[in-house]
């Protein structure tokens, strides 16, 4: 079972300020407009027998027509997120002899899991929809990319373009949550498809009308793949159904991080639902690694959108979520170089989510070329999918809507990549 921690104030106050002193000591001046109200309760996630602590970065917003981001790091008791190195040393490159690496997978340990060899080519572009600014996005991609000696893609080459929503180079404020967000979605989106070029849309703020305006945005830049780590309640979303909807590109959206129950933009018809499982390593079995359902996966039938033609399912007969599934436990999460705190401050971190799948099958959606048929590829071609049959995310009566089963079900919908036959 789950328990919520709350983060003691005096605790999470004096760790405010601790980072406060430490960037002054540094030369650094904290971000304007960096928000602290963001961040969740800390949750608690038994694995092997020890307790794993983690808090979504971006607390629901309970005003109407409000997004909320679906990444959650990995912290520790005060609420502060667990060092993401081993043993907290720098190790300049991954593929330096006896260098130390992060915390948590990074790219060879996917492609691993997954069995991809993508790369992509550099005249791929994959794109990364996000609220609010980052002003180090640049920086600590470079970081990311060195680690484990991905190629640089930087500004100045063409590779990375950061634009705001109407696709100027005026960031919007900077909200920490957000910006970790980010630094998730590029990296993984980097991790998949190391030769793609990389669009990061920057919205204003996290209203439903301006992330679908990004949408739109990278879409019309030529984006091939489109990532949307993001969501929120059904309600007055069904005008934006066609926002999400472009012949040609593989639109993403992570499922949720409440357990089940369906989520906008992941319900939408033509969007591809990412869901979560908790990835671990199994040398017992000839994969290498297995799966089951991560308990805090979103899934579920839609209440608003109609039902694609090509979902097969028998008992929602409106649009069912998910279509597909990759990595979210924290507790078996993604090695991240991003913000650390309320300053300008990075560091390695780890994170899970559903926020991790969404860039992580864009990124393979991008590396794979063309796609004309998005998400009717998942049903249609689901041998190349790695099937998961256990764990659950919810109460839904034992059905397959919240309960993995062989076959397709709603947390894991027709399973995780087994290279990229299926995109």
């Amino acid at each position: 079972m789950r328990k919520f921690l709350p983060v003691p104030v005096r605790v999470f106050s004096g760790w405010v300020l601790a980072l406060f002193g430490a960037g002054l000591a540094l030369g650094m001046v904290p971000q304007p407009a960096m928000a602290l109200s963001h961040m969740g309760l800390v949750e608690r996630e038994m694995h092997n027998g020890v307790a794993v602590l983690h808090r979504s970065v971006c607390a629901r917003d309970p005003r109407p027509g409000h997004m909320h981001c679906h990444a959650h790091v990995r912290v520790q008791a005060d609420g502060r997120p667990m060092p993401g190195k081993v043993g907290g040393t720098m190790a300049p490159n991954a593929l330096t002899p006896n260098a130390i690496l992060p915390s948590g997978y990074g790219p060879a340990d996917l492609r691993s899991a997954y069995r991809l060899a993508v790369r992509g080519v550099p005249t791929t572009l994959a794109a990364a929809v996000d609220a609010y600014g980052y002003p180090n996005a640049e920086a600590d991609l470079a970081v990311y990319r060195a680690q484990y000696g991905l190629p640089p893609c930087t500004v100045a080459s063409g590779c990375l373009t950061v634009v705001n929503q109407r696709g100027g180079t005026k960031a919007p404020a900077t909200d920490t949550g957000w910006a970790q967000e980010q630094a998730l979605d590029i990296q993984m989106i980097s991790a998949m498809c190391p030769n793609c070029r990389i669009l990061l849309v920057q919205t204003d703020d996290d209203t439903t009308d301006n992330l679908a305006a990004g949408v739109a945005l990278a879409a019309a830049r030529g984006a091939n793949a489109i990532s949307n780590s993001y969501g929120g309640p059904e309600g007055g979303t069904h005008g934006y159904g066609p926002i999400y909807h472009h012949p040609g590109v593989a639109i993403t959206a992570s499922a949720g991080d409440d357990g089940y129950g369906a989520e906008f933009p992941a319900s939408a018809p033509f969007v591809i639902a990412v869901g979560g499982t908790k990835l671990v390593r199994a040398p017992n079995v000839e994969r290498g690694w297995k799966e089951t359902v991560w308990t805090k996966s979103g899934s579920g039938c839609s209440t608003v959108f109609p039902k694609p033609a090509w979902q097969t399912d028998t008992l929602c007969t409106k649009r069912m979520m998910n279509d597909v599934a990759a990595v979210a436990s924290p507790a078996t999460g993604v090695a991240v170089y991003g913000p650390v705190g309320p300053t300008n401050t990075s560091g390695w971190i780890v994170f899970g989510g559903t926020s991790v799948g969404a860039p992580l099958i864009a990124g393979i959606y991008a590396a794979a070329g063309s796609h004309p048929t998005g998400a009717r590829s998942l049903w249609m071609r689901h041998g190349f999918l790695f099937d998961v049959i256990a764990g659950t995310d919810g109460t839904c009566g034992g059905t397959y809507f919240c309960t993995a089963q062989a076959g397709y079900d709603g947390p894991t919908g027709n399973g995780t990549p087994k290279g990229k036959g299926a995109f």
